[in-house]
């Protein structure tokens, strides 16, 4: 789960962190009454969210030490930044949050970096930002800040895993100048690819994509968009436009090399808007294969945007009654860390279907889905990790039909909750038919 090795002072608060965290990965969409299991279950775990000694930045800490041990041996990993509004108008009573995008509404905001390989497969959460807005006419932090820092802490990771190449991943809200200029002065220990909002200019005073724009084209990238709440996939074609350019030196800031890439869908299917996107970095990229490979990357962006919709979606931390803005911090921590997990399990399933399921699953939860399944006596070698969050997926209303693909994240994470429940009852089984003495 991403707890192991917890250390928070002491060994009861410990223990029910863990005993905690399970807990609610076995029932996501549970209150924590529900998910706790009894009276004193919950009494405890409020207890534990209530404890000003539990800091919910040393709990995530400990989370980002075990995805930098997973981040170990990889090339290269994408560090996706994204922020999310989480909406607790519903709940007037929790004190300590803040207005949103609009003035009746108020709850918090938070801004995760997910850290996945190339491939898609997710490996865990090194950092958060969690803020409400202060009132109007207040003084407050300036927002854009948070893509800044969060590059500052991937670039401080980097410098922890020489042997992996860490690229910080934004989207539009991250085109700064201020996260290029902080690359730079640090002689960019980690990559930085953004796309682009601002047409800058050059140092030689022409615009940016202008002056893409009249380059040759260097070729073409297929790839199917993947679908959303109000669209369904469909391909996609882009020719690809690149340049170096240099933006100019500012005060206590050096000149800027970026690579701008311009991929453009120039025949968009009858009806459909053109995919559209201005990526720039700091890497160089020079041939067909580098552009489409840092296209391929900006596309793993679809991940967070699923990993939001598990925390929202699936974990419902949006009904969260806790009563304080502290309190709620500690549980979204938990909670990002769950949505992790089920995310996990999705992205190792589609990337290793033939890894052992023990990479991601229990063996009493294997075991358990198998007897439940195809009531039988589970097999001495666990099956491959593909067939297995296959069958799991079943529990959570996934058909398995030819064409279906893989499961998606919302069948799994309903056939989990499912699963552990069979794992209990299994378990107490065995315990009742035990003989005594």
């Amino acid at each position: 789960m991403g707890t192991g090795g917890v250390a928070l002072g002491d060994a009861r608060r410990t223990k029910r962190l863990i005993r905690l965290v399970e807990d609610l990965s076995a029932c996501p969409t549970d209150s924590i009454p529900v998910a706790s299991g009894g009276w004193a279950e919950t009494k405890a775990a409020y207890r534990l969210l209530d404890n000003p000694a539990l800091e919910w930045r040393e709990m995530l800490e400990v989370h980002t030490q075990r995805t930098v041990e997973r981040m170990r041996g990889q090339a290269v990993v994408l560090c996706l930044q994204d922020t999310t509004e989480l909406d607790f108008t519903s709940q007037p009573g929790i004190a300590g949050l803040g207005r949103l995008s609009y003035e009746a509404q108020h709850g918090l905001y938070v801004h995760p970096t997910l850290v996945v390989t190339p491939q898609g497969l997710a490996l865990g959460v090194v950092d958060a930002w969690m803020w409400t807005r202060k009132p109007k006419g207040e003084v407050a932090v300036k927002e854009s800040m948070r893509w800044v820092e969060g590059y500052e802490i991937v670039a401080d990771l980097a410098e922890q895993t020489p042997e992996t190449r860490l690229v910080s991943v934004a989207d539009r809200e991250g085109d700064l100048r201020a996260l290029m200029d902080a690359s730079a002065r640090r002689g960019h220990p980690a990559d930085w690819l953004v796309r682009a909002t601002h047409n800058r200019n050059t140092a030689a005073g022409e615009k940016v994509w202008h002056r893409v724009e009249q380059t040759q084209a260097l070729g073409e990238v297929e790839f199917t968009l993947p679908a959303t709440p109000g669209r369904p996939a469909r391909p996609v074609r882009q020719t690809l436009y690149r340049d170096t350019v240099t933006l100019p030196a500012r005060k206590g800031a050096p000149a800027v090399t970026v690579t701008a890439i311009l991929a453009r869908e120039e025949r968009p299917p009858a009806g459909e808007q053109a995919i559209v996107w201005r990526l720039s970095t700091n890497r160089p990229a020079e041939t067909l294969e580098t552009v489409v490979e840092l296209i391929d990357w900006y596309r793993r962006r679809w991940l967070v945007e699923i990993f939001f919709r598990i925390l929202k979606s699936g974990c419902r931390v949006e009904s969260l009654q806790l009563g304080t803005l502290e309190r709620l911090e500690r549980a979204l921590v938990i909670y990002l860390i769950i949505a992790w997990r089920i995310l996990h399990v999705v992205t190792w399933g589609r990337e290793c279907p033939n890894l052992s399921c023990e990479v991601v699953f229990d063996p009493e939860e294997w075991q358990a889905a198998w007897i439940v399944a195809r009531r039988t006596k589970p097999p001495d070698t666990p099956p491959p990790l593909g067939h297995m969050t296959r069958l799991i997926a079943g529990f959570g209303g996934f058909l398995g039909r030819k064409g279906d693909g893989p499961p998606g994240p919302k069948a799994i994470w309903e056939g989990m909750q499912k699963v552990y429940a069979f794992a209990l009852g299994i378990a107490a089984a065995k315990q009742a038919f035990i003989p005594s003495g």
